[in-house]
């Protein structure tokens, strides 16, 4: 059977969680192609979301942004990991190329390791870059240490180059290369429209009385965040989640959710996040398309030197109810003010289309028609 390959970088989950919703869409319009995903991410991500039949190819096709935890990050050796990685990019490319051919690949959707894009042309089909940013413009921030890196920026840049098109995200910066771009509308998970707050919130033992507020860091989480001297209690219920074996090491007057029990309900975290009035987070491309879908507000702090970071605090309070913590603020507990701030504010001004998985999906097949004509 043909298939339809996706790179998927593993830098965090939002990559990952964007190309699941678009993965669904698809595998319900298209029985007639095998999906195939090449991720570092983990499998188990896949395992609770997707609901179409997919394989998975374990591998490294990136190398993102080192993470110290979710809001602090490692310039040097970002950089110095990216350089060693593109070095050996013809190698990787032709390998990749290997496996595409062996899985009769038609078309390669890269969000958005250039590796994908590489190895498609290698192999001899075309590609599409599906992501709100490409990483030489992430990369470019880093101009001190690229100075020790002269070839990556062109080695990345080429590989895009090879690339059809993109179809760009809301929120974006970087495509420079990309000589044919399509504006897609968010791509967003969104909880099922007959599941409602009370539903969720009673299938996990939350107050069905007062705002609740979730802290979502993502897989990276955050250290130094004290969780035993919140101020804000009086204001909204602070709800954290782990994996059960670690609920006993969260501190503080929280209210507890064990990843398992999500599961065990046959729910998703989506489905959290549309039952809580505030996430309480960091600036990232999935967290806000989920909060756009699901009418969720966002208590936002600093993620370090990130390029996409500065586009989106100057784009998201178009759609999305927002207000800023300093990181400070954050770490020590003292939520109240910002916390109160936010849950007085009134709906966006805007409210953007959150079909971006179902509209990447007829592009994808309108393509492989395409290249059957």
């Amino acid at each position: 059977m043909p298939s339809v390959f996706f790179y998927i970088s593993g830098h965090g989950f939002g990559h990952a969680a964007r190309e699941m919703a678009v993965i669904n869409a698809l595998g319900a319009v298209l029985p007639d192609h095998a999906i195939v995903v090449r991720s570092s991410a983990p499998r188990w991500l896949f395992d609770q979301t997707v609901s179409v039949p997919i394989e998975f190819l374990e591998g490294e096709t990136d190398t993102g942004v080192v993470q110290i935890d979710s809001l602090r990050l490692d310039e040097p050796a970002t950089i110095a990991r990216a350089a060693e990685f593109y070095r050996a990019l013809p190698g990787r490319a032709a390998a990749e190329a290997t496996v595409l051919r062996e899985h009769d690949a038609r078309l390669v959707i890269a969000d958005a390791p250039p590796l994908g894009c590489a190895a498609a042309a290698t192999a001899g089909i075309p590609s599409v870059v599906l992501s709100n940013f490409t990483w030489d413009w992430i990369y470019e921030a880093y101009d001190e240490q690229l100075a020790a890196a002269p070839d990556l920026l062109p080695a990345i840049r080429g590989a895009y180059r090879e690339a059809a098109e993109a179809w760009r995200l809301p929120l974006h910066g970087g495509f420079a290369t990309i000589r044919r771009i399509i504006d897609v509308p968010f791509v967003a998970r969104h909880t099922p429209a007959d599941r409602t707050a009370v539903d969720v919130r009673s299938a996990l033992s939350l107050p069905l009385d007062r705002p609740l507020a979730l802290v979502s860091f993502g897989g990276y989480g955050v250290a130094g965040l004290r969780l035993a001297e919140l101020d804000c209690l009086d204001v909204a219920g602070i709800v954290v989640t782990a994996p059960a074996a670690q609920m006993a090491s969260i501190d503080g007057p929280v209210l507890r959710v064990a990843e398992e029990d999500i599961s065990r309900h046959g729910l998703r975290y989506v489905d959290l996040i549309a039952a809580v009035d505030v996430v309480v987070t960091k600036p990232g491309y999935g967290i806000i398309a989920d909060s756009v879908a699901n009418h969720t507000a966002m208590l936002y702090t600093s993620r370090g030197r990130f390029a996409e970071y500065d586009v989106m605090v100057a784009e998201m309070p178009r759609f999305l109810r927002c207000e800023y913590l300093d990181l400070d603020s954050l770490l020590a507990g003292r939520w109240r003010d910002a916390l109160t701030r936010l849950l007085r504010q009134p709906p966006p001004p805007e409210q953007p289309r959150t079909d971006g998985a179902e509209v990447v999906a007829a592009l994808i097949v309108e393509r492989l028609a395409n290249s059957r004509g």
